[in-house]
């Protein structure tokens, strides 16, 4: 799909690049498509040294990332992970160059582009729509609370990016990734293949350098599953530290905002600009804790400005880590995970003891993660009420002051654009439900709203908090997600594993980071702690990242599809030669851990 906005800056962008032949080289479809690569995988450090030294402007940087967009996003291999360029992004780009002259800098992002997920508002020119054309029509009235932190801190706002409709959250079937309005996002890895969801354009985008960072949200894996499929970080916050106000939400329990980076090091940075230390007037999850917090302990004092000063290369040295593998078999045991997959996470968890780490594997030990069965339940009570009270915010659209049950009614009206590829049986759970929070929900076996906050709470205090009591531990880690799957807009997502489940439901924070890579296709490991820690898995995560550097040596590649070698077929050949045995190469590796069949739950994924 290709957006008015984009049309603004024709001017110095590139136009009608042809679609190129991906052969597994980024490089050379980069090349064919005369794209800028001068400044792919720069850190922020390293951009702000060069403009800091008269050699880049702000400017020159970001057309660089426009001409990427309309060479490899809007056309060629076709990520489409940006679904609006900002009009006013060369403007904001001059303006970070003019104050520089000055000798003034307002902080680690000024004159450096950054791309948000369209669910975020800015009080601009561009839309916030949640991938909806339900809420396409005047922009919002104001900037959120991050956006606006984020010209505060001199950032260049460049675009916002393709989501999964609703952040994953209107349908059972949802194909991550996809938007009405956006269309289908693609993995740059593989672009058959799927980013996950819903922050996939935020990841993608990133990770096929189309900013120096990007912003998500997530409630329940949305910010670590796009970062694990398109081999990026991914720092999912405490809830509270950065605020939902002005952002289109599922549930004030669970969401929370934060970054992905191409390095640890982008994303703690980034991290520090968006955050609210205190109470932002907004959002009162920025002036208390968490649900896991909540009648046990107050917000800190002390919440970190830069969290820069938290990376170690020797940042595994000495750490305690608990490791858990509960659920890394599946959802499904008709569907397991691939062996390969759980040797991936093996080699990783070797990497860290090499590392200097003390592994204690929580399984084998006996400890047992309380559940968060109350989820799905305080999910879907909240987006109801959270839903409508965004709608008040907004006006010149068709959702402006209305409800759940209207946007609906909407959907099914513009169903060929809205719902040609599955339906909104979540929207339509959520309005079905009793109103008050302590009525019986039937569908949900007479549990109230709760209750299940109650049930969420335990999973934070006798879930990652015990196990870190118990064991005397700096962190929890597993691995994330499974890797990409082909995007399937007739079936929908396959999800195999995931794990942030551990931290949703209390709304704890977690460090994702590149691990490993499967036939092509990136796979990572998350690094989980109690509320506030993110020092503590900044820390981690980036003496792993020093360790592995996995993201440094495995590169997208644009390519069609991965694996992208052994599928051509077999050439006609002689007998004589197709029936010659071919020469003893064996993989090497440890063994596959054995998988564990896992419970089969009807839930969203990556919400």
């Amino acid at each position: 799909m290709k957006f008015p906005a984009l049309c603004t800056l024709s001017s110095i962008v590139l136009l009608a690049i042809p679609l190129c032949a991906a052969d597994g080289h980024a490089q050379n479809i980069e090349a064919a498509a005369g794209v800028p690569t001068q400044h792919n995988e720069a850190t922020v450090a390293e951009l702000q040294a060069e403009m800091a030294a008269g050699r880049l402007t702000s400017a020159q940087l970001t057309k660089e990332y426009i001409a990427r967009i309309v060479a490899l996003d809007q056309n060629g291999p076709g990520v489409n992970a940006v679904i609006e360029l900002n009009p006013d992004a060369l403007k904001m780009a001059r303006d970070a160059d003019a104050l520089r002259r000055r000798g003034i800098i307002l902080g680690p992002l000024h004159g450096i582009p950054v791309l948000l997920k369209d669910n975020v508002d800015t009080g601009d020119m561009m839309q916030t729509t949640a991938g909806s054309f339900a809420l396409l029509g005047r922009p919002a009235l104001r900037d959120s609370t991050v956006a606006a932190n984020l010209r505060a801190g001199g950032a260049v706002i460049l675009g916002k990016t393709n989501l999964s409709e609703w952040a994953n959250f209107r349908s059972f079937e949802s194909i991550s990734g996809w938007s009405g309005r956006g269309g289908q996002t693609n993995n740059p890895y593989g672009i058959a293949r799927n980013p996950c969801g819903s922050s996939s354009g935020s990841g993608a985008a990133v990770s096929s350098n189309f900013a120096a960072v990007s912003f998500g949200t997530e409630t329940d894996g949305s910010i670590v599953c796009p970062a694990n499929a398109n081999g990026v970080v991914g720092i999912k916050p405490t809830v509270g530290l950065t605020s939902r106000a002005g952002i289109v939400p599922i549930s004030h329990t669970q969401d929370t905002f934060g970054p992905h980076g191409r390095t640890v090091a982008d994303a703690a940075v980034a991290l520090g600009v968006v955050q609210s230390r205190s109470y932002d007037g907004r959002d009162p999850a920025t002036a208390g804790v968490p649900l896991g917090w909540q009648g046990r302990f107050t917000r800190p004092t002390n919440i970190p400005i830069d969290y820069t000063q938290f990376l170690n290369k020797q940042g595994l040295q000495g750490a305690r880590l608990g490791v858990t593998r509960v659920g890394l078999g599946g959802f499904d045991p008709l569907v397991p995970t691939p062996p390969l997959v759980l040797e991936q996470f093996e080699e990783a968890v070797k990497a860290m003891e090499d590392a200097g780490a003390t592994v204690i594997d929580l399984d084998a030990a006996g400890f047992t993660f309380a559940s968060a069965d109350g989820e799905f339940l305080v999910l879907l009570f909240d987006f109801r009420n959270d839903l409508k009270a965004y709608f008040a915010t907004r006006v010149g659209v068709p959702m402006a002051g209305k409800t759940l049950t209207e946007a609906i009614a909407f959907n099914a009206l513009h169903a060929k654009a809205e719902m040609p590829y599955f339906n909104q049986d979540i929207f339509d759970l959520a309005d079905s439900l009793a109103p008050g929070p302590d009525d019986p929900q039937p569908a949900f076996n007479g549990m109230t709203y709760n209750q299940a906050l109650a049930i969420d709470q335990n999973a934070g205090v006798n879930g990652i908090d015990a196990a870190i009591s118990q064991f005397h531990l700096d962190a929890v880690v597993s691995a994330t997600d499974n890797p990409a799957w082909a995007t399937d807009l007739i079936y929908g997502d396959h999800f195999i594993f995931g794990t942030s489940g551990l931290a949703a439901g209390p709304g704890y924070p977690i460090v994702q980071v590149p691990a490993g890579m499967v036939f092509g296709a990136p796979m990572g490991v998350s690094f989980f702690g109690t509320a506030f820690s993110e020092p503590t898995l900044i820390k981690l995560a980036s003496g792993f990242e020093a360790a592995t550097r996995v993201r440094k040596h495995n590169l997208p590649t644009f390519a069609r599809t991965v694996p992208f070698d052994h599928i051509d077929g077999t050439a006609l050949q002689p007998p004589a030669q197709r029936n010659v045995m071919p020469p003893k190469t064996p993989l090497t590796g440890a063994a596959p851990a054995a998988s564990q069949p896992g419970k089969v739950v009807r839930r969203p994924h990556a919400l």
